[in-house]
């Protein structure tokens, strides 16, 4: 059998003991493929773009909410799309630039929205209200952050209806086709010679790029009829968001990031002229073929005939999947006690997490080698969001997390991304130096 680099990961973190009867799941991220696919985005979009023309790749930091991938990004030439104050936080903490970050959030507070235009991060408006509220802040402190608005073109939803985001009902955006929204857009760009920018996310997994490429190209016409009336470029950058699905029925790299380009070049050509500045907000696609959950089998059982392995890997983990295993399907890759693939007949059986609820399920009747307690699991396509955004069901520390690369002798060097949780840090997370608080307020 011929070992992949990802074999001989599994065997070196069981080696090295990063995973192993103390520490049962790790989180471990392919730095050499999320390097590749940096390269990929930034390639892509250079090989069709007119030359001089301004384009920031923001990296959607919820796929993976770590410092050191985003510091690791920034390398490859990614800046951030944050949604959150903590989102903003982790990325100044990885040294991002203001002029390289963009803000998101489809709710953001004044204090948000202030600490923003004061740092010269770029905004994103989400709404009427809070355009009043940049309208007040700029009379009282003028600020020089780009300042865009954000539209829903409300061309339709996807085949995962919880991840569209231009419905006609959709949270986000303006939405361009009510009574009268197209005119109010013109109108409040018109009137704000600072708002220079327009915004539109179309949706992520589960959306066609046809559908995604349909709504850049209603963000497009809206600019060009902006700058029309306007009689100049009143509109200076589009941000065309993300959400490039991901294959995750195989290893293949599908869709590409070239073929959207491509796809995008050949319907709204305009986009690519350099009159426009451009930004995308790419998440899951940079970083979830680079990344997998290890965790060891626990026990093996059987219940109705059926074989389930009882693993460290479940919803606090692979939240979506469990809960919406439909639209959220992962692939399991089975080794035995020293990282090597299980070899032997397929079995239907179930792969189980340690979660205290019945469907805590991340492969139901998967045909795979029979699994035995010591084996391991391996969560496959699960570098985005699966080991980064934790779900703290019963109390289960969070994973550590580990790069890992070659090394020049053929071994696997790791890297610390995020230290495993402690229970003492998981027990003061959970109010312990306030143990005795509603205690002494009963009594008093």
């Amino acid at each position: 059998m011929t070992l992949t680099d990802r074999d001989r990961a599994v065997q070196a973190a069981l080696a090295q003991g990063l995973v192993g009867p103390r520490q049962p799941v790790a989180g471990l991220l392919d730095i050499a493929g999320i390097r590749r696919s940096a390269a990929e985005l930034r390639s892509a979009f250079a090989e069709f773009t007119a030359p001089g023309t301004q384009v920031l790749h923001a990296f959607a930091v919820k796929a993976a909410s770590l410092v050191p991938v985003l510091r690791l990004l920034a390398q490859e030439g990614i800046g951030c799309e944050v949604a959150s104050p903590g989102e903003l936080a982790l990325a100044r903490a990885a040294g991002i630039p203001a002029r390289h970050t963009v803000l998101d959030s489809p709710a953001k507070t004044l204090a948000e929205l202030r600490e923003a235009l004061a740092l010269g991060i770029a905004v994103n408006v989400d709404n009427h209200e809070e355009l009043s509220r940049i309208d007040r802040m700029m009379a009282s402190a003028p600020s020089t952050a780009p300042i865009g608005l954000r539209v829903n073109p409300q061309i339709g939803g996807g085949s995962i209806g919880a991840m569209s985001t231009a419905t006609d009902t959709s949270k986000f955006g303006v939405p361009l086709r009510d009574p009268g929204a197209r005119e109010w857009i013109v109108r409040a760009c018109l009137d704000r010679p600072w708002l220079t920018r327009l915004h539109a996310h179309v949706g992520s997994q589960g959306m066609p790029l046809e559908r995604m490429t349909e709504g850049v190209r209603a963000l497009y016409d809206l600019a060009e009829e902006i700058n029309e009336q306007a009689g100049g470029p009143r509109i200076t950058t589009l941000d065309i968001g993300g959400g490039l699905p991901v294959n995750f029925s195989s290893d293949a790299v599908t869709p590409t990031y070239r073929e959207y380009v491509a796809l995008l070049r050949s319907a709204v050509p305009g986009l690519f002229s350099g009159r426009y500045g451009l930004v995308t907000e790419f998440g899951r696609s940079l970083l979830a073929k680079h990344g997998m959950v290890l965790a060891r089998v626990e026990y093996a059982k059987w219940a109705g005939g059926r074989p389930i392995a009882l693993t460290h890997a479940g919803a606090q983990v692979a939240t979506r999947t469990v809960f919406a295993p439909a639209s959220w399907p992962i692939r399991v890759a089975a080794y035995d006690d020293a990282g090597r693939p299980k070899t032997g007949a397929p079995v239907p059986q179930d792969i189980a997490g340690p979660c205290c609820f019945a469907g805590d399920l991340v492969a139901e009747n998967r045909p795979l080698p029979r699994l035995e307690s010591g084996d391991h699991v391996a969560l496959l396509d699960t570098g985005a969001y699966y080991f980064s955004t934790h779900f703290a069901y019963n109390s289960l520390p969070r994973p550590g997390v580990y790069g890992y690369a070659p090394a020049p002798d053929g071994t696997f060097a790791f890297a610390t991304v995020r230290t495993p949780q402690t229970l003492e840090e998981l027990t003061a997370e959970s109010g312990a130096d306030h143990a005795n608080a509603l205690r002494s307020l009963a009594l008093g």
